[in-house]
């Protein structure tokens, strides 16, 4: 009795979400973003192929898609702290031992280490431990840790090749390594303290909501999946070659700095937008106008080369790839109701996280047999094109 008496109360909300959303921004920012940053000097400085490279973060896409599962079925047994304190520190291990590989297994060891740290850090973990946490005030919670987490790519880009510039590519991964460890682990230990409260009994389900099978046997299940599985692909492979690619522009590196800092405000923006006046969109208008954003902006990607044209590319990349997050979050009760959302949004999940890790290792490939990453961005902007004819397709929920 004295045990649990002297047991340390979980910190209030504010407290939690603001030291869980620093954690998201660090951890986004190392794991998801930095690696393009490194692709060039680890080629330089070893010659290994770019395949071989891409094959690394491929690695960690997988790892991070087959460990989800267990993630989350860790968390509902209210291992929330374990889970994410342990993936950040997992991550810091990683990134250190990126830092001095000599050999390709040792860099896909590491990225086999940071794929299962992204299971247990990024969003969806948190999402389910303030969800515990907070039944009443999760949506809340939600925003703020997506509002937080879109300057990843703010901060990431421009703090990763400072590191690189002056203080060599090794030095830069020990540093993030550091900042994983020492301040995102500890981040999250304090903020899930004590123990998560009970989860209330499921009230029973309503009549028209769709089961996980009946939801399987619905078109639109199949075409909502189909619809991430492409944007999941392409955001992956994008971002994995988003650094070579306006090199082979010619684009000075503090240019690209410049254009790239703009993609997580504008992503910031576009979620406030639809704070203050999303009410009145239905998730499928906004997923249809989202869709239809995303391969024109990387069409101008792909086109230009002058300073405005590429900011336009940013705002509007950002803008949508903010708000496809949120419309990934209404889809499946809108859809299917909320009875059953947790296993139908779980399957959603592994149909497009373990697709996306092929995404930068067959870009790659791609550019052994195109002329270059012009090719290549033109074909991510077709595979988001087919994202928004199946989402069409999907029609209008029919519950």
């Amino acid at each position: 009795m004295s045990r649990l008496s002297d047991a340390p109360a979980p910190p209030a909300f504010g407290p939690t979400v603001a030291c869980l959303a620093g954690a998201q921004l660090i951890a986004w920012a190392a794991l998801y973003y930095t690696f393009s940053a490194f692709v060039l000097p680890m080629h330089d400085t070893f010659g290994w192929s770019k395949p071989s490279i891409m094959g690394a973060f491929t690695l960690g896409l997988a790892v991070w898609g087959a460990a989800s599962y267990g993630a989350g079925a860790l968390i509902d047994r209210g291992h929330g702290r374990a889970v994410m304190a342990g993936g950040t520190f997992i991550a810091g291990l990683g990134f250190l031992l990126w830092s001095v590989v000599e050999s390709l297994p040792v860099l896909y060891l590491a990225w086999a280490l940071l794929g299962a740290a992204m299971a247990m850090t990024l969003y969806e973990p948190a999402f389910s431990v303030v969800t515990r946490r907070f039944p009443t005030r999760y949506g809340s919670a939600i925003t703020w840790l997506t509002l937080v987490g879109g300057f990843a790519s703010t901060v990431s880009f421009p703090v990763t090749l400072w590191l690189i510039g002056a203080f060599g590519w090794r030095v830069a991964l020990a540093v993030v390594g550091g900042l994983l460890l020492f301040v995102a682990t500890p981040l999250n230990a304090w903020a899930l303290r004590g123990t998560d409260p009970p989860r209330p009994v499921r009230a029973a389900d309503a009549a028209d909501d769709a089961t996980l099978h009946e939801a399987l046997r619905h078109k639109a299940f199949w075409l909502l999946a189909a619809t991430f599985m492409l944007y999941s692909i392409v955001s992956a492979t994008f971002w994995a070659h988003v650094l070579p690619a306006f090199a082979s522009k010619g684009t000075p590196e503090a240019q690209a700095l410049a254009v790239l800092m703009w993609v997580g405000p504008a992503q910031v923006v576009g979620r406030v937008v639809f704070m203050v006046a999303g009410r009145r969109w239905s998730a499928r208008v906004l997923g249809l106008a989202v869709f239809a954003a995303m391969p024109l902006s990387l069409l101008i990607f792909a086109l230009a080369h002058s300073l405005w044209a590429l900011l336009l590319f940013a705002v509007m990349f950002g803008a949508a790839n903010g708000l496809i997050t949120i419309v990934r979050g209404h889809v499946v009760p809108t859809y299917f109701g909320h009875a059953h959302v947790g296993r139908i949004s779980g399957l959603l999940s592994v149909l497009s996280l373990v697709p996306r890790a092929v995404g930068p290792l067959v870009g790659a490939w791609v550019l052994l047999v195109v002329p270059g990453y012009r090719e290549l961005l033109l074909m991510l902007a077709a595979m988001v094109g087919l994202a928004w004819i199946a989402f069409a397709m999907a029609g209008d929920p029919a519950r």
